[in-house]
This record gives C-alpha cells, sequence and structure tokens, in this order.
C-alpha cells in the first residue's frame, strides 16, 4: 500500500473528505433496517456474535480417567511384525510372554509357552522328520498360525518362527483371558466333561479358563479351520498385539511338559508365580499289561 492510500481509504468509508460523523448518521438514518429474527416478549436481544449459553439442569458430571482409543481395556493394539517371528524359536519364546492373542471378542495375555526347533534337530518338533501335510503350515512363512488336533479330542495352537522352509514353532500353552470372559467361559463350559467345574453352582475360576494348551485354545474359540491364518496381517482374524511384555528379572525356563523325546531341553518358558500357568508334567511311557 503506496503512502497515504489508508487514509484516502478511510475517507471515502466516511463518505468523503470533510465530512463528519452527524452528517454521516443522517444520511444513513433514513436507510430501512435489514429484516432480522423477530423480538420474543419478555427475552433481551442478544449481542451479535455472543453465543448464548444454557446451563445444563443439575451439578455437571465429572470427567473420568483419559481412555486408551487403542484397544478397549487398554491393550496396545500394535502388531508384532513378520519379523519378529523370523528368528529361532527358543529366542522368539521367552520374548511372547505379556503379549496379546485375540481373536474375536477375547484376548488372552500369554503367560507360558514352549519352544520347538526345525527338522533333524529337535526329535520332540512335528518337524523332526521332515514336511507332511499336517506340518505343512510350520514350513511356511514365519507368523502364521499352526493349529493341530490331538489326542482324539482337542486343538493346540502355535505361531511358526524362523524363515521359511525351515519348519519350527512356538506352542501356546496359557494365558490370562483379559477380554471377553463371559464368552470365553461360555466356550468352557461342559457339564458333560467336566461336571466337578460346571455343576449346578459352580463357575469356572478365571485362572482355568486358557490354563493349558487345549483350554487356550477352546477360550479363543481355536479350531482346524484356523489353521494357516496370518497373525502378522492387519485384518487378520488372529493377531498378535505387542501388549506389556513380561519382566526378564520374572521369566522362568524349564524341561517341557509331556515330552518324551529331549525331555532336559528347557525350553518352556512361564512368568514366574503367574496364576494361570499350568503345572509340569514329566512324560510317563505308558506300560502295556503283561
Amino acid at each position: 500500500m503506496v503512502p497515504g492510500q489508508r487514509h484516502h481509504l478511510r475517507e471515502a468509508h466516511r463518505g468523503g473528505p470533510g465530512e463528519d460523523l452527524s452528517s454521516l448518521h443522517r444520511r444513513h438514518r433514513g436507510r430501512p433496517r435489514r429484516p432480522g429474527r423477530a423480538q420474543r416478549p419478555g427475552r433481551a436481544r442478544l449481542t451479535q456474535g455472543v453465543r448464548r449459553h444454557r446451563p445444563r439442569p443439575g451439578p455437571r458430571p465429572a470427567r473420568g480417567p483419559a481412555r486408551d482409543r487403542r484397544r478397549p481395556g487398554g491393550v496396545g493394539e500394535r502388531l508384532l511384525d513378520r519379523e519378529f517371528f523370523d528368528r529361532p524359536s527358543h529366542e522368539v519364546a521367552p520374548a511372547l510372554l505379556g503379549r496379546v492373542l485375540v481373536h474375536g471378542p477375547v484376548a488372552v495375555r500369554l503367560t507360558e509357552v514352549e519352544a520347538y526347533g526345525p527338522p533333524g534337530e529337535d526329535p520332540a518338533s512335528h518337524t523332526y522328520r521332515g514336511r507332511t501335510p499336517r506340518n505343512a503350515v510350520m514350513f511356511g512363512p514365519p507368523g502364521h498360525l499352526y493349529v493341530y488336533f490331538t489326542y482324539g479330542m482337542h486343538f493346540c495352537a502355535n505361531l511358526v518362527c524362523l524363515p521359511e522352509g525351515m519348519g519350527s514353532g512356538i506352542l501356546l500353552r496359557a494365558a490370562k483371558v483379559i477380554e471377553g470372559v463371559d464368552v470365553a467361559r461360555t466356550r468352557r463350559h461342559r457339564p458333560a466333561t467336566s461336571p466337578a467345574l460346571t455343576g449346578p453352582g459352580r463357575s469356572l475360576p478365571e485362572r482355568d479358563l486358557a490354563r493349558g494348551p487345549a483350554r487356550l485354545a477352546v477360550a479363543l474359540g481355536i479350531g482346524r479351520e484356523h489353521n494357516g491364518l496370518d497373525c502378522c496381517a492387519e485384518t487378520g482374524a488372529f493377531r498378535v498385539l505387542e501388549g506389556d511384555p513380561a519382566e526378564p528379572a520374572l521369566i522362568r525356563s524349564g524341561p517341557r511338559t509331556g515330552v518324551s523325546s529331549a525331555a532336559d531341553i528347557p525350553w518352556r518358558f512361564w512368568i514366574d508365580a503367574d496364576p494361570t500357568v499350568s503345572p509340569y508334567r514329566k512324560h510317563v511311557p505308558k506300560t502295556r499289561p503283561n
């Protein structure tokens, strides 16, 4: 703006040089008023630009603590990526403790796992003798769910480790249900097979909902149809979240449960003193009657 231009603009707004305020008022007095809202009787007109505030009846409710919007219950929603599983199973296993598994309405925090090595190295592994139709998922990419049927009645869930073709995994042995407790209890409610726990007037304790690999699979609703699911997919049905990793000082290790071969390898990992950890049972060979 050139010098003096602001002065000329101000004078033009006033009606021209030399025009005083009284003449300006007289010039605008004869103009009709702009139509507006009709005044309600007994109600003062609001000042233009001021927003009317209507106080709510009663005291204002107090605000609660800040809510974690990542997942209900404060569970972190960041997925563990495929690189996390692309390592030897005995390294991934202790790092899985405290992580969160999510399948539908149920979420659990892992408290016990077992590692199993690649073919030709770990006689207790399903892949020890090579690839078969049953264990084919274990030879696929890491971060996938391997589900197998055992004892003619139970499903067990594993997470695949190491690069594709290596055939290694981790058995999910026990967990604490942190979301969907009622759903998990309904799935575990089997009066015909466990009347002592689910009979009239009895309720299955929360610590037992996912205490053991078969119970964990039931609580999460895992079956044969879930074999091969990608656990690292953002929109996957089964996800492994970062959760709250266990403190290293609380992690214990020991022999794997019920293993007849390589029984002394300490690849069972659990959180010390956690009530949801399953009891250790040494393998007892079956004896044939004489």
